[in-house]
């Protein structure tokens, strides 16, 4: 059985950019599923992706399905025979194999002996079976939002005009989204040749770049785009902004990426940069370029053609730039005229949420939150306070409205222009901190009380009008808040208890709550996210459970925690001790009776010396604890293995004498109270 190569292309409208990759690989994982399923042998695969056009490319593809051993089960001898002669049933079971039903074999099974019929299955030839691997791997795309074009009834994520399936030189017959499969690949809608035939899937991707002017591998086009900006910007003296989202959405919009280098007048340098850097990278997809760390007048840009005229193309980039900047520099120049302070008032008229109030009334609870919080931790209580009364106060300016994702940035600059403290300037920005997973926190300490103070005060409010998160929907966005809250909080090694925090912003709203749980559900809903939060570090779900039943709610203190269970676990002795605890909890958990230990009561040796262990421990255990050494704890509660487990084989709990089997509950209930002080190892799994 010989191998070819196999190329599919679907050559379509400008696809969206920002999903490009993914269409890409899902069209690459679910095709490659489909030659899984079918047992289709090959080397391996590649995929292709530009604005016009999806590609795979399977090397040595099988032609064949490997041939199979099929076994048929038929009826049984008792049902396929009466009086050794066939009856109807086993005629037309053999009618259907197409053979006599003297050529069945038999089987002796379990339950008796049955007709088997053992044949050689071909496999199906490759060519027949790509059309539907290709519609089924098309059809599971994660597409939003379909659309058809034309008197087409096919749908697809934009309109497709080629489809070209080559096995080898051989030509795949099909009909795909209403497009038949034809050697025509479309190239550059600008450069080469605009249609060109290929006669080899061994040709692709090569021909699409010699003729159509198409670099279709994605990620050399990607690697491409990012060295030749390197250099660039070197070339300039200075460093680009890599910004690596960017560069994916840059690469998505190019079919041949051409490299080109404008400039901005000088004088918008005198505006935070920001806000020129959002408008440059965001409107116009261009890259900034720094040097020791201070923004140039120069930024680089990704063409998609070779222009006969690049000064044209230049100068016509940094026409387009200059109104964007200009409207920056203006904004910035209006905004200066009025302080922060002096836009809180405005804030009344902006609604955070009908049931809560407007932004200067979260602003207020915020503050005081903050202040809280800032007197816990040691930062400037007035300083804080004031940058709760601030922190919303940039939304009402010109800048932020017109560059949304500027907030809190364009506050810290205007901030330091009002002549606010240090502190409190880079609390404006530090408040939305950590922005999305892997940003930085916040680590003044003005910065900390306001950015948690923000998270818990929107939490509260939110939970405490019952719109509670629900599936996907999360459009306050509580969980980036809570991995918020906790970030902040152990990266900070900060000793913030956060239940009383949560009951004072929802005392704070007052009557505008009407969830009576809302604490409660606050700090289930924080704590809960602490196993997204450790899953990254592979802490397993059984520890953070472990710790969440002892409902500590001090963040750094719940860190610790879950660290020294880690440690234990790792101990020769974790296993069995768990066993034990486990043994223990159900054995206390089937009595309410409010039993005291008395150690006149300890009749067998073993109970005797488990209690003794117990003593000669128990004080320094107990001075761990105070002074959070969980781990030093653990370790040497471990000690207690041997004791336990002799307990355990040599002692009955549930004896005749009542007092004694109260005694002996009491006594596991101190031997459960000092591990159950840390976390409750028993919810530890093998």
């Amino acid at each position: 059985m010989s191998n070819r190569n196999l190329l599919v292309e679907l050559g379509t409208e400008e696809l969206p950019p920002k999903a490009l990759r993914k269409l890409a690989t899902a069209f690459m994982d679910g095709f490659a599923n489909e030659l899984k399923k079918a047992d289709l042998q090959y080397k391996s695969i590649e995929w292709y992706a530009t604005p016009r056009r999806l590609a795979l490319k399977v090397l040595e593809l099988a032609e064949y399905q490997q041939d199979k051993e099929v076994e048929i089960k038929g009826p049984s001898v008792q049902v396929a025979f009466k009086d050794n002669q066939p009856t109807q049933v086993g005629l037309a079971w053999a009618k259907a194999q197409g053979i006599d039903i003297s050529a069945a074999d038999r089987v002796q099974t379990p339950k008796g002996e049955w007709l088997v019929y053992r044949t050689i299955k071909k496999g199906t030839s490759t060519v027949a079976l790509i059309p539907d691997f290709v519609k089924t791997a098309l059809s599971a795309l994660p597409i939003p939002k379909l659309m058809h074009w034309g008197d087409q009834r096919a749908m697809f994520v934009r309109p497709v005009h080629t489809l070209t399936m080559l096995f080898g030189e051989e030509l795949i017959p099909g009909s795909i989204l209403g497009l038949e499969s034809a050697r025509t690949i479309r190239g550059h809608r600008f450069m080469g040749e605009q249609e060109f035939t290929i006669n080899s899937a061994d040709e692709y991707p090569e021909i699409l770049e010699k003729k159509g002017m198409v670099i279709a591998d994605y990620e050399r086009r990607k690697k491409m785009i990012k060295d030749s900006i390197i250099n660039q910007a070197a070339a300039l003296n200075g460093e680009a902004d890599l910004d690596e989202s960017l560069i994916e959405e840059v690469t998505s919009l190019v079919e041949y990426p051409v490299l080109m280098t404008a400039k901005f007048e000088e004088k918008f340098l005198k505006v935070p940069s920001e806000a020129l850097v959002h408008t440059m990278k965001g409107d116009q997809k261009y890259f900034p370029v720094y040097r020791d760390g201070k923004l140039l007048p120069n930024f680089i840009f990704i063409s998609n053609i070779i222009s006969k005229n690049p000064e044209m193309v230049i100068s016509g980039n940094e026409r387009v730039v200059r109104p964007r900047l200009a409207d920056a520099e203006f904004f910035f120049n209006t905004d200066k005229k009025k302080t922060l302070e002096s836009r809180f008032e405005s804030l009344k008229t902006i609604l955070f949420q009908k049931q809560l109030g407007s932004l200067a009334d979260k602003s207020v609870v915020v503050a005081e939150v903050a202040a809280q919080i800032a007197e816990i931790i040691g930062a400037d209580v007035n300083n804080t306070r004031r940058a709760g009364m601030l922190s919303k106060c940039d939304l009402m300016t010109n800048m932020v409205m017109e560059f949304t994702d500027t907030q809190g940035i364009m506050g810290m600059h205007y901030a330091r222009i009002d002549g606010e403290p240090e502190d409190i300037a880079l609390a404006m920005n530090e408040q939305y901190m950590p922005r999305f997973a892997g940003d930085g926190i916040p680590t003044n300490k003005v910065s900390c009380a306001l950015s948690i103070a923000e998270k818990i005060t929107t939490l509260a409010g939110i939970f405490g009008i019952n719109q509670i998160p629900k599936g996907d929907k999360d459009p306050f966005g509580l969980r980036r808040a809570s991995i918020g809250i906790i970030r902040i909080a152990i990266e900070n090694k900060l000793n913030l208890d956060i239940k009383p925090l949560v009951e004072y912003a929802a005392q704070l709203f007052g009557e505008k709550l009407t969830n009576p749980n809302t604490v409660k559900d606050v700090i289930e809903y924080i704590l809960g996210r602490f196993k997204a939060y450790y899953q990254e570090s592979g802490i397993s779900t059984d520890v953070v459970q472990s710790v969440l039943a002892t409902n500590v709610t001090n963040l750094y203190d719940f860190d610790k925690r879950i660290h020294a269970v880690e440690q234990f676990r790792k101990l020769n002795e974790a296993e069995s001790l768990a066993a034990s605890n486990k043994r223990v909890a159900n054995i206390i958990a089937k009595t309410n009776n409010d039993v005291s230990f008395n150690e006149s009561l300890l009749k067998e040796d073993a109970e005797k010396c488990l209690y003794s262990e117990i003593s000669k421990i128990s004080s320094e255990v107990t001075s761990l604890y105070e002074n959070n050494d969980y781990t030093g704890a653990l370790s040497k509660l471990s000690l207690l293995k041997e004791s336990i487990d002799q307990f355990f084989d040599q002692v009955m709990v549930n004896c005749e004498d009542e007092d004694v089997k109260n005694n002996r509950i009491a006594l596991l209930k101190i031997l459960r109270g000092m591990f159950t002080h840390i976390a409750d190892i028993s919810l530890l799994q093998k």
